[in-house]
């Protein structure tokens, strides 16, 4: 298709009973300073009130500016990876959006100035920080501040960034329909994160936090700051979780194999060295391929968790 002047963002939004906040989030979605742009939301099933605001939005917007479509049930990674895969969806940029949080007036300026930068046959990522709001919408903090760049190596044991903050490009979407929207991996960011890094993308993790990730009970991935939250990551580390976690997405980006840069495919090798060799065997090709996680401690623990064979 043919570029706008001023480039369309299709806004890809997956909902299940989030009636109560989503009012809140399209408002923002209203105040966006960049203005080409489309809201897709796919219901997965609401029992709330969820679907009378998105036609209510509908009546108000028009469907030039909104449509509503069903979700195929199967869990909120599938239902995104719908969104992203569908064939009769068309943009310059694609951002995924969450039911129940809050975007600041320039969320969608600030991605689109980094992703304008990057040629459009390069597969680029935006992501970045967020700031916390409870659930009345008082700020409570902020998600961990990343410093260490993006790398394949990274997105093989950490996923660096929430899905409420990821807008792509057109070369970026095409890596995720070329495996599909079926693929068992069990969220639709970190297998993003995955695919462009496997497959030479450019990404770009912005330290400046346009998003309020709201923080509530309802949340299906929550607040990812704290001592509560680091005990449930090594709990998962420790306890195989994370191994599962692991082994669907290399059987996922087995399906990639062909795309992926021969750096990322050395990576992928050094990987499966890592979690099938004895330990010390392993440890060079750990430090030469940097997997490593975002934190010290989270390296430590990851390699840890190497050595007793839970990656």
């Amino acid at each position: 298709m043919g570029r706008a002047s001023v480039p369309k963002v299709a806004i890809l939004m997956g909902t299940c009973n989030g009636g109560r906040f989503l009012r809140d989030q399209l408002e923002s979605i209203q105040r966006q300073t960049h203005p080409n742009w489309i809201v897709i939301a796919s219901d997965d099933g609401s029992v709330d009130g969820t679907k009378t605001v998105l036609f209510e939005f509908l009546a108000m917007w028009g469907p030039e500016k909104i449509s509503v479509q069903c979700g195929p049930r199967k869990g909120f990674a599938r239902n995104f990876l719908e969104l992203t895969c569908a064939k009769d969806i068309h943009a310059d940029y694609y951002a995924y959006c969450d039911q129940d949080d809050v975007w600041d007036s320039d969320k969608l300026t600030r991605a689109l100035a980094w992703l304008e930068s990057v040629p459009f046959e390069f597969p680029a990522l935006y992501c970045g920080r967020t700031r916390l709001i409870n659930r009345e919408g008082v700020d409570i903090g902020y998600s961990p501040l990343f410093r260490k760049p993006p790398s394949f190596g990274n997105a093989l044991v950490q996923s660096i960034a929430g899905r409420n903050t990821m807008v792509m490009n057109e070369s970026a979407r095409r890596l995720l329909q070329a495996v599909g929207p079926t693929i068992p991996v069990v969220s639709h960011d970190w297998w993003t994160y995955l695919a462009v890094s496997a497959c030479g993308g450019i990404i770009f993790y912005d330290p400046h936090p346009t998003v309020r990730y709201r923080q509530h009970a309802g949340n299906l991935v929550g607040m990812n700051v704290g001592l509560g939250p680091k005990f449930r990551r090594m709990t998962m580390l420790l306890g195989g979780t994370f191994k599962q976690y692991t082994d669907a997405n290399l059987g996922a980006l087995t399906e990639l194999s062909h795309l992926m840069a021969e750096s990322s495919k050395e990576t992928l090798e050094a990987f499966y060295a890592i979690r099938h060799r004895r330990f010390p065997l392993w440890l060079p090709f750990f430090f030469r391929h940097d997997f490593r996680r975002q934190t010290l401690a989270g390296t430590l623990a990851l390699i840890f968790a190497a050595i007793v064979k839970k990656i």
